[in-house]
């Protein structure tokens, strides 16, 4: 096996497809390896855990066909040190030789037929726009839940509705909704739960263009021309959310989004990234007043400029959950909508169709 091609462009595709190449092997060591395949002047490199699978094909001038598996954070750190232009890979025997400019370095390779078969699921293909999909996956997928020991609460449930798709996602202490409109990935009433580490992928992967949606009885994949990231379903029931939505709220703040942020970021660093350290934000009709208490430590208060309609009242949030829900509703103003101290609060982008995307999150008890 022999082939040559630009460092940047391999470069970029081993960091793509090591994203998935599993964090701990296990039984199988081929699995923290990537799977390089060369043939008609075009390269295929694969990373797997088994859950979450990513494909990238890029153009070489190959010499001699073949297959390899390199350990991907060698082959990662290897490839993006060598000197801009032409690398060449070069395999003899266990070993590979990657060369570019002065460099040369030989690399042990895992055993290929060791390398368990990856494909793509079969099912009905259907087209989306990859822009306006990354974004909303952007904006919910922070309020997945990162804890195994809960997996329906891992995923992102993705809904047909009247109107298009739903995305939602949630770890019991925020919720986040996002309606895509005319997007009509899922038939009527059909609703699968996805990997959110899987969706993260694709949305880092495609950012424009359209993807080619293929749903399987236990995976879905996203392709491009040149790019395909498989990830699997999980199974089981996702919580009724709707339910946990209030049905009016009496209290209306609206503030400048990047204000209310720099002030939440500042409470965190008081309580030193600690998410048992809430920030609390006292709204009344002269603004908003922003204050974080670590005992003993240090203490801090922030009055910021805000418009306020409602019966004065503190509420306290997770400053991390805080910071995220800023995040993913963008825009320049956000509108923070609350019931009591005790009952979810909902943050949204005021620039925003009311419907389109809805944050929300639980307070936390303060004395």
């Amino acid at each position: 096996m022999k082939f040559r091609c630009e460092r940047d462009t391999l470069a970029e595709s081993i960091g793509i497809t090591q994203r998935a190449v599993a964090a701990r092997s296990g039984a199988m060591p081929v699995l923290s390896g990537i799977k390089v395949t060369a043939a008609d002047d075009t390269i295929e490199l694969i990373g797997s855990d088994l859950d979450l699978t990513i494909r990238v094909r890029i153009p070489a001038q190959v010499d001699v066909p073949g297959t390899a598996v390199v350990p991907a954070k060698l082959f990662d750190g290897l490839t993006s040190r060598l000197k801009p232009g032409s690398v060449t890979f070069e395999v003899s025997g266990d070993d590979a030789r990657i060369s570019g400019g002065p460099a040369q370095v030989s690399v042990r390779l895992l055993p290929a037929e060791e390398f368990p078969r990856v494909g793509e699921p079969e099912g009905t293909k259907v087209s989306v726009e990859a822009g306006p999909f990354a974004e909303a996956l952007r904006q919910v997928i922070p309020a997945a839940s990162k804890d195994d020991a809960r997996p329906i609460l891992t995923g992102v449930l993705l809904a047909a509705t009247e109107k298009g798709l739903r995305l939602v996602a949630t770890d019991s202490y925020r919720l986040a909704v996002r309606d895509l409109p005319g997007v009509g990935l899922l038939t009527e009433g059909q609703k699968v739960l996805v990997s959110a580490k899987g969706l993260n992928e694709v949305q880092r992967v495609f950012g424009s263009g359209e993807i080619t949606v293929t749903l399987g009885e236990r995976e879905v994949g996203f392709a491009s021309e040149d790019r395909s990231v498989v990830t699997r379903l999980i199974d089981g029931d996702f919580p009724n959310y709707e339910q946990l939505i209030p049905q009016g709220y009496p209290n209306r703040l609206t503030v400048a989004r990047e204000s209310l942020e720099e002030a939440a970021r500042l409470m965190q660093i008081v309580g030193e990234g600690r998410d048992s350290t809430p920030v609390r934000l006292t709204m009344s009709s002269e603004g908003l007043e922003l204050s974080a208490t670590a005992q003993e430590r240090a203490d801090a208060k922030e009055s910021i400029e805000a418009k306020f309609e409602g019966t004065d009242m503190s509420v306290a949030f997770n400053p991390q959950f805080l910071l995220d829900g800023l995040a993913a509703i963008g825009g320049e103003e956000a509108l923070l909508e609350t019931v009591d101290p005790l009952k979810p609060a909902t943050l949204r982008n005021t620039g925003e169709q009311e419907g389109d995307f809805l944050y929300l999150l639980m307070p936390v008890r303060i004395s």
